[in-house]
């Protein structure tokens, strides 16, 4: 074979790689048409539905990033990591996809074993207060007393914020999460500190008005990332390319800037995928911000602000690439 011929061969072959050898995980999606997702619950992200079924923002992302290979008919299967043996899965490759924070990367000893993605959703832990309260900011709370769970997050979150804004307040430490909420109920402590989305359940419920609120500025926040099996680079990138697509949809095209899903400007075949796959990905489940606002925001029962949980563009914490 000539060396033009040799060269013309290559160079067919290279650009058919992505379509022709799919990694393991993506062989193993499309052959059983199902993404096996899994992730911690929690209120808004992984909850019961009025059925029964689980459901929750993780689910919502599980379906979109699954349409990216299997289209409108492929399946989801999640699971819930509600214990320490459930994060055998993560070991035993037994999920596509998992949703996990850097603590429980760290406490299961999985970095070795997970490639981490984009974040997905920014947890905050934040003080709440009754609703008749005077307290509008963290400065507010001086002398005040607060209720927390003794040495979780929340409450070193609390220690931290006060510490460094040299503000006392009185300590009402508990140790079962049943004796806080009700100690908070019984107008015991001025305010309770936790996660804002067990903060927002917590507050359903509440049978007096006004309702207690979230105060917003947050005394911690920390991500939780879209993880995948280490060992499929192809797999690993579809996932984080289809929750940038969800992220960049929301924003508008300017005349400074590029905007949707469409910004991007990465092929289908780059991905191994076909042509149209990211309208495929934000027509599954719509955009982050139509997933969010389901689940956690103002079509939710939590009502939950944004917050971080918007791109940067919009105030908040998620930064995606996007071509210029």
């Amino acid at each position: 074979m000539s060396g033009r011929a040799w060269s013309f061969c290559l160079a067919i072959t290279l650009a058919l790689c992505p379509l022709a050898h799919a990694g393991p995980i993506v062989d193993r999606v499309k052959s059983s048409g199902v993404i096996r997702c899994g992730g911690v619950p929690r209120p808004g992200l992984v909850n019961a539905s009025a059925n029964g079924a689980p459901a929750g923002l993780y689910l919502d992302l599980c379906r979109a990033i699954g349409a990216a290979v299997l289209g409108p008919d492929g399946k989801i299967e999640f699971h819930s990591y509600d214990s320490d043996r459930a994060f055998t899965r993560v070991a035993d490759d037994a999920d596509d996809l998992f949703f996990l924070d850097g603590s429980e990367i760290a406490d299961h000893r999985l970095a070795g074993l997970a490639t981490l993605g984009p974040a997905v959703y920014f947890v905050s832990t934040a003080v709440m207060v009754h609703g008749p309260a005077t307290i509008h900011e963290l400065s507010d709370l001086a002398g005040k007393s607060i209720c927390f769970y003794q040495g979780d997050n929340a409450h070193l979150n609390l220690e931290a914020s006060m510490a460094a804004r040299r503000l006392d307040f009185i300590r009402m430490g508990y140790m079962e999460y049943g004796e806080l909420h009700d100690a908070y109920a019984a107008g015991i402590c001025d305010a309770q500190v936790g996660e804002s989305g067990d903060l927002a359940a917590g507050r359903l419920d509440e049978h007096t008005a006004p309702a207690s609120r979230i105060l917003s500025e947050p005394l911690a926040t920390f991500p939780v990332f879209a993880a995948t099996p280490a060992r499929d680079p192809q797999w690993s990138a579809i996932v984080a390319w289809a929750i940038y697509a969800l992220q960049r949809a929301e924003l508008p095209t300017t005349q400074w800037a590029a905007g949707g899903a469409k910004s991007l400007g990465l092929e289908g075949r780059d991905l191994g995928l076909e042509d149209g796959w990211a309208k495929r990905v934000v027509g599954a489940a719509g955009s982050y911000a139509d997933i969010y606002a389901r689940n956690l925001g103002e079509e939710s029962p939590l009502k939950l602000p944004r917050g971080p949980n918007a791109p940067a563009e919009l105030g908040g914490l998620f930064v995606t690439p996007y071509r210029e």
